[in-house]
């Protein structure tokens, strides 16, 4: 097992009401080198909980754990860090810096990281030579087209070799051929790197070709019938 989540509850606060509760003593476990689908209804906290699986929401309460780290034992330099290293995360819109080309970009959570510029630029070609895109390298993100531009914010998530990668509608913002060719890309690469993968996604075929899926419904996870 490489994540587990015990307990795990999350509410917002709403002027002259009561909270808003978004995860209510969610628990949750994930093997490594699983492919989980999470699918539910819009607004249902799907992404809420993607941010506290990866540490960049602290939940009111519950245990979050990564290979055995107590992941909210630590304070916001620690944490900090420990997503850099152990976490990477893929959103709807890619996120790329526009003055960089794709290869610093994938580069760049290494860089971050400290690792020599040269050892990170050698794993960043390595990356979009997995995905075909080793001859797109320097370009700039206005060059690529929406899914040269994900596949590249996928590798760029695949850049420290993390323990888990968390992926928010990765092909929401793509056309659906272009998308079909994205799930397809991301469930090898799962395949071929033994990476685990949490993924958010409202699309049926997408979900059904994970290995899991469990739907978020009242702040609770429940296995798919399907599974």
């Amino acid at each position: 097992m490489i994540l587990s989540a015990h307990g795990v509850s999350k509410a917002y606060p709403v002027a002259g009401k009561d909270p808003l509760v978004v995860l209510e003593e969610l628990d949750l476990s994930v093997d490594t080198g699983e492919f989980l689908a999470i699918t539910g209804e819009s607004g249902c906290g799907k992404s809420t909980l993607l941010h506290v699986l990866g540490a960049l929401d602290r939940p009111d309460d519950g245990k979050v754990e990564i290979h055995g780290v107590d992941v909210f034992s630590q304070n916001d330099d620690e944490l900090s860090a420990f997503r850099n290293r152990r976490i990477g995360f893929v959103f709807q819109f890619h996120h790329l810096l526009p003055e960089f080309t794709a290869e610093e970009n994938v580069m760049m959570p290494a860089l971050v990281g400290g690792t020599r510029p040269a050892e990170a630029r050698a794993r960043a070609l390595e990356l979009l030579d997995l995905v075909g895109l080793a001859e797109r390298a320097e370009h700039r993100p206005g060059e690529l087209s929406g899914g040269e531009k994900q596949r590249v914010a996928i590798v760029r998530a695949l850049m420290n070799e993390p323990d888990l990668v968390l992926a928010d509608e990765p092909t929401g913002n793509l056309d659906e051929k272009t998308a079909q060719s994205l799930h397809a890309e991301l469930i090898r690469l799962s395949r071929d790197l033994g990476q685990t993968f949490v993924v958010v996604t409202h699309n049926r075929d997408f979900a059904d070709m994970a290995d899991r899926e469990m739907i978020l419904e009242h702040g609770r996870l429940k296995a798919s019938s399907s599974d």
